[in-house]
């Protein structure tokens, strides 16, 4: 699983190398008060991890913490289920109704 997770790495670090080399076009990103003086390669790689970003803490928000959170409440019945005390059940007879 190393391996594979070294491979992965070493793809996308290839990726952004070529990216960031072929797209060497200097650009100016204005962003209102403030303009930006980057390459066109760092500012493709910047998006696409800012898009990564945000579409990963829209996931994490609309999914993963709702569904946390149930079955945090979930776990908390089910123990409050296993703790209720043995003597409420009927007491189990030897004679099986034959």
């Amino acid at each position: 699983m190393k391996i594979v997770r070294l491979l992965i790495l070493l793809a996308v670090l290839v990726g952004g190398l070529v990216i960031g080399s072929l797209n060497s076009q200097p650009i100016e990103v204005s962003l209102a008060f403030w303009v930006l003086k980057t390459t066109s390669g760092i500012a493709i790689i910047a998006s696409l991890l800012l898009g990564a970003l945000i579409g990963g803490g829209m996931v994490m928000a609309g999914l993963v913490i709702p569904m946390y959170t149930k079955l945090r409440r979930a776990n908390k019945a089910a123990s409050v289920v296993a703790a209720e005390p043995a003597a409420s059940k009927q007491p189990s007879s030897p004679f099986d109704g034959r």
